[in-house]
């Protein structure tokens, strides 16, 4: 069985909520004060912090496209050892940069 992308799912089962979200995120991202591609790496070490791989993986492509460097990437999910240990690395660092060198 092929594994679903939970965001097309979220937005199938529930378009309604999905449109809030969707709203709630364009409101965040069109804010002033951050450049887009510090707010891909924001969120990038946020959730490598947590251990969504799943999240991770979805937005390094974003970070890439908009001026990421490979080792901005590394060092942003570097980043994460002074909040949570190994955990972001050992979650999300090799997928990450797999992701990000071939896409």
């Amino acid at each position: 069985m092929q594994k679903q992308n939970p965001f097309e799912v979220f937005q199938k089962e529930s378009p309604e909520v999905f449109a809030g979200f969707n709203g709630l995120v364009e409101a965040l991202m069109n804010t002033k004060a951050l450049d887009p591609k510090t707010k891909q790496l924001i969120y990038l070490g946020i959730k490598a912090a947590q251990g969504d791989q799943t999240a991770v993986l979805f937005h390094v492509p974003m970070a890439k496209k908009l001026g990421a460097s490979r080792d901005e990437i590394k060092e942003t999910i570097l980043l994460t050892l002074t909040v949570c240990g190994l955990k972001g690395i050992n979650t999300c660092l090799a997928e990450a940069l797999d992701m990000y060198d071939h896409c």
